[in-house]
C-alpha cells in the first residue's frame, strides 16, 4: 500500500515508530514493541508488561495510547486516554488512541465481557505510572535535583524551588522508546484524581458527528472491488451446482470459484449484486428442525441438565414450605444482535502482506483465521479493527474478514466485502433460546427451597445470589458451546451479559411470584431473603430514587423491581409501565437503576452505557424474536424484526452507588435486570404474568385472557 492510497488517519508501522536518531540518553531506542512476538511478552493480566507496549511519548509532547481493544460507541478510546492523561499528568487533550490494530497494539482477545475497564484499565494505568517514575528519575539527573522533591504539570518536571527551570517528557524521550524500567510503582491514589471521575469530551466524538470516522465498509481504493457472495438458502443447504455464466455476461464483473465459495466482484456494488442474482444455483435441502413455536420442548428432549451445585435437602425444603410451592417455566427466543453495521471488510494486499480492516471485537483472532484461511505467517498479516459500528458480542468471529482477503488474493485487486441486512440475520449468532424451570417455596416470608433447571441459556448467575438453605441448580447447554447436538439450527453465542440476562428474568420474575404467594411487597420480600450487602444497597438506593410505596403486587401501579450481578457488578432497576387491556400493548413510562461498578471513570460515559442499556433491554424483552423453520431463518429485516424506537424511551434515570473499589465493567451490567423489570410492572399492571420473552402485545394480552 502506498501512502497516496492509505486512509486518512492510518499509520504505516515504520512512520508510526519513526527513525532512531541521536539522542543524551542510552535508555532509549527506537524499535517499537509491537514488533515483538506477544508470546516473549510476560503476561499482566493477559497482556505485557512492557509500559511501551501501551504508551509512546512523542517527540511533540504528544502521548499515544495503545490497545488491542476495540472502540465500540462504549467510550474505550476515552477512558483509556483519561487514565493513561491521569497517571503521567499529561493535558487529556495532548494523548491520542490507537486501538484494534494488530501491528501497532499488544495483544488482546477482544472487546468483550465488560473487560476493558477491570482488565485493560490498570494495566495502561500501572504502564503510565511507571513511566512517570522512569522520567522522573531522568529529570533528576538532567536538573540534579531529588527525584523525590520534583514535580509535573501538563508533561513539564520542574524543581518547585525553582519554577522556570523545567525538563518536558518530550525532551527526555525524544520520540524514542523508554528502556529504563521500575518494578512495583504504585498508581495514584483516589484522593489525587483529576482525570478519574470526570467526564470530558470523547475521543471519537468529532469524528463520529462529523462522518470523519472510517468504519471497515467506508474504505476505498483504486480498482477496489465489491463481492456479493453465494449464499445458501438455509443453514444445513449444501451447493449441488452453481451456473455463472449469466454472471459472466455482465460488463467488468469477475466470478471467482475457490474451495466452495462462489463470489461475484465488481467495481459498483449494485452491479456485483445484480450479477450475483445471474447465478443459478441447486442447493440440497436442509435437513428438518424444529422452529420457532416448538424449539422449547424440543431443548428439552434432548439432554437433562447437570447439577451444577446442591446445598441442603430439597425433601426437607419441600417439607418445610408451608405458605406453598410455585413452580413455573420461563422461556426466551432467539434474539439477533441487530448491528446498525452489518459485518464488513476491506482487504488489501502489497509486497505480499494483507491488510484487513474488519468490523470485528476481535481482531487478534481474526487474525488467526486469516493467517489459517490463507496460509500466511503472522508477518504477513495485519488487522485493524478500529471503529466498529456495533457489536454486542455479535462480531467477536469475522467470517467476512477471511472472505475478503481470499478473494483480494485471489482477483490480485482491494476487496470489499460488504453483509447486506439480510445475510447480517442469516450469520448472526444469535443469544441462544432457552428454558428455565423453576419450582420454589416459602414460609414465613423466607424461601426454604429452589430448584432450577436450565436449558440453552449457560450457566453465568443460574445459581440463586439469595438465602435459601435446600436448593439445587442444574443446567445444559448455552451460548459459549457444549449444546447436546441438534439443539439449534444455527450458530448462537454471545449477546451482551450473555446467560445473565435470561437467568435474570426467570429468577427474579420468580422471585415476585413467591412474593406474591406469601402476600408480601416485592421489595421487602428480597430484603428479607438478602444477606449479600452490596445487592441490598443498590435495591435501597434504586427505591429511594423511585419514591417506593410498599404493596402486596397485583397493585395496578404498573412498578416492577429486578435485582442482578454480572461480572462482580450489581444492578438494582425498577421500571413504571402502562398496559392497554384491550391490545396488550405496554408502554414503559419511567425507568430508575442503580448501579454499584466500583469507581466510576467516566460518569457521563457510564450513564450513555446505561441509558442505552435500558432502550436495548426494553427492546428486546417486549419486541425482538428472531422466526425460523429448521435451517431457515425467516426473519431477514428489520420490516420483521422490530426494534425499540425513539418514541419509546421512557423517562430514565441512573444513579451511582459510591464503592471505591476497583472499577468494574459497566457496558452490560446496566441490561441484565431489564426483562425481569418489565414483567413484575406488567403483572402489577395488569395481574398477567408472561413467561416468555419477548413480551409482545400478543403474549401480554393472552396472558391477561
Amino acid at each position: 500500500m502506498t501512502k497516496a492510497t492509505m486512509p486518512a488517519g492510518e499509520l504505516r508501522r515504520r512512520d508510526f515508530f519513526g527513525l532512531a536518531g541521536a539522542g543524551l540518553f542510552v535508555f532509549f531506542r527506537s524499535e517499537p514493541a509491537a514488533a515483538q512476538e506477544p508470546a516473549r511478552l510476560p503476561a499482566r493480566q493477559g497482556g505485557p508488561t512492557d509500559l511501551n507496549a501501551y504508551l509512546k511519548i512523542g517527540a511533540d509532547g504528544r502521548v499515544t495510547c495503545m490497545a488491542g481493544k476495540v472502540e465500540l460507541g462504549q467510550g474505550a478510546m476515552t477512558e483509556l486516554a483519561q487514565v493513561l492523561a491521569e497517571e503521567l499528568d499529561v493535558a487529556y487533550d495532548s494523548v491520542d488512541v490507537i486501538l484494534g490494530d494488530t501491528d501497532l497494539c499488544p495483544y488482546d482477545m477482544g472487546t468483550f465481557g465488560s473487560m476493558t475497564t477491570p482488565n485493560l484499565v490498570p494495566a495502561v494505568r500501572h504502564a503510565g505510572a511507571e513511566a512517570r517514575a522512569v522520567l522522573l528519575q531522568l529529570a533528576a539527573e538532567r536538573l540534579s535535583a531529588p527525584a523525590e522533591k520534583l514535580q509535573v504539570k501538563a508533561g513539564a518536571i520542574f524543581d518547585p524551588d525553582q519554577p522556570s527551570v523545567t525538563v518536558s517528557y518530550a525532551q527526555l524521550v525524544e520520540g524514542k522508546r523508554i528502556e529504563r524500567h521500575l518494578a512495583n510503582v504504585a498508581a495514584k491514589e483516589m484522593t489525587s484524581f483529576q482525570l478519574i471521575g470526570k467526564s470530558p469530551h470523547r475521543k471519537d466524538g468529532l469524528d463520529k458527528v462529523t462522518g470523519k470516522a472510517q468504519y471497515s465498509g467506508d474504505l476505498l481504493f483504486p480498482g477496489l472491488l465489491h463481492a456479493a457472495i453465494l449464499r445458501p438458502p438455509a443453514h444445513g443447504a449444501r451447493l449441488k451446482s452453481a451456473d455463472t455464466s449469466g454472471a459472466e455476461k455482465i460488463a467488468g464483473a469477475q466470478v471467482v470459484k475457490e474451495n466452495g465459495m462462489v463470489a461475484v466482484l465488481h467495481e459498483r456494488p449494485d452491479l456485483a449484486r445484480e450479477a450475483l442474482a445471474a447465478v443459478k444455483a441447486e442447493f440440497e435441502s436442509a435437513p428438518a428442525g424444529p422452529d420457532d413455536k416448538t424449539i422449547f420442548e424440543h431443548m428439552q428432549k434432548l439432554a437433562p441438565p447437570r447439577v451444577l451445585s446442591q446445598e441442603g435437602d430439597l425433601a426437607l425444603g419441600e417439607r418445610n414450605s408451608t405458605d406453598g410451592i410455585v413452580e413455573q417455566t420461563y422461556l426466551n427466543s432467539y434474539v439477533a444482535h441487530s448491528p446498525m453495521e452489518t459485518h464488513s471488510a476491506t482487504a488489501h494486499f502489497e509486497d505480499g502482506k494483507v491488510t484487513v480492516w474488519a468490523s470485528s471485537q476481535a481482531p487478534f483472532q481474526v487474525k488467526n483465521a486469516v493467517m489459517s484461511g490463507l496460509g500466511l505467517p503472522a508477518e504477513k498479516v495485519r488487522i485493524i479493527s478500529r471503529y466498529v459500528g456495533g457489536g454486542f458480542g455479535g462480531k467477536t468471529a469475522a467470517d467476512q474478514a477471511v472472505e475478503a482477503a481470499r478473494l483480494a488474493r485471489a482477483t490480485g485487486k482491494p476487496v470489499q466485502v460488504v453483509y447486506s441486512r439480510r445475510e447480517e440475520f442469516f450469520f448472526d449468532s444469535f443469544r441462544p433460546a432457552a428454558v428455565m424451570k423453576i419450582r420454589a417455596g416459602v414460609a414465613g416470608g423466607k424461601i426454604v427451597m429452589w430448584d432450577g433447571q436450565v436449558w440453552g441459556a449457560g450457566e453465568r448467575e443460574a445459581l440463586p445470589f439469595y438465602d435459601v438453605p435446600n436448593r439445587r441448580t442444574a443446567s445444559v447447554g448455552g451460548w459459549q458451546g457444549g449444546n447436546p447436538a441438534g439443539m439449534h439450527s444455527f450458530a448462537v453465542g454471545a449477546w451482551r451479559a450473555p446467560s445473565v440476562n435470561s437467568n435474570t428474568f426467570a429468577r427474579e420474575s420468580h422471585i415476585d411470584v413467591l412474593a406474591a404467594k406469601a402476600g408480601i411487597d416485592p421489595l421487602e420480600f428480597r430484603l428479607n431473603n438478602l444477606s449479600n450487602r452490596r445487592i441490598r444497597r443498590v435495591l435501597e438506593t434504586a427505591a429511594k430514587q423511585f419514591g417506593w410505596k410498599a404493596g402486596k403486587a397485583p397493585s395496578r401501579r404498573g412498578i416492577g423491581i429486578a435485582c442482578g450481578v454480572y461480572s462482580n457488578a450489581c444492578n438494582a432497576t425498577i421500571a413504571e409501565v402502562a398496559v392497554d387491556r384491550k391490545t396488550g400493548a405496554v408502554q414503559v413510562k419511567r425507568v430508575v437503576m442503580a448501579l454499584d461498578v466500583g469507581v466510576v471513570v467516566n460518569p457521563d460515559g457510564l450513564r450513555q452505557q446505561a441509558e442505552g442499556s435500558v432502550m436495548m433491554g426494553i427492546s428486546s424483552a417486549l419486541l425482538e424474536e428472531v422466526k425460523f423453520r429448521s435451517g431457515d431463518v425467516l426473519t431477514r429485516s428489520f420490516g420483521d424484526y422490530p426494534l425499540a424506537r425513539f418514541s419509546a424511551m421512557p423517562k430514565i434515570e441512573i444513579v451511582f452507588v459510591d464503592n471505591p473499589q476497583t472499577a468494574l465493567g459497566a457496558g452490560e451490567p446496566p441490561i441484565i435486570a431489564m426483562g425481569a423489570a418489565l414483567a413484575n410492572a406488567i403483572f402489577d399492571a395488569a395481574g398477567a404474568r408472561v413467561l416468555q420473552m419477548p413480551m409482545t402485545p400478543e403474549r401480554v394480552k393472552a396472558a391477561m385472557g
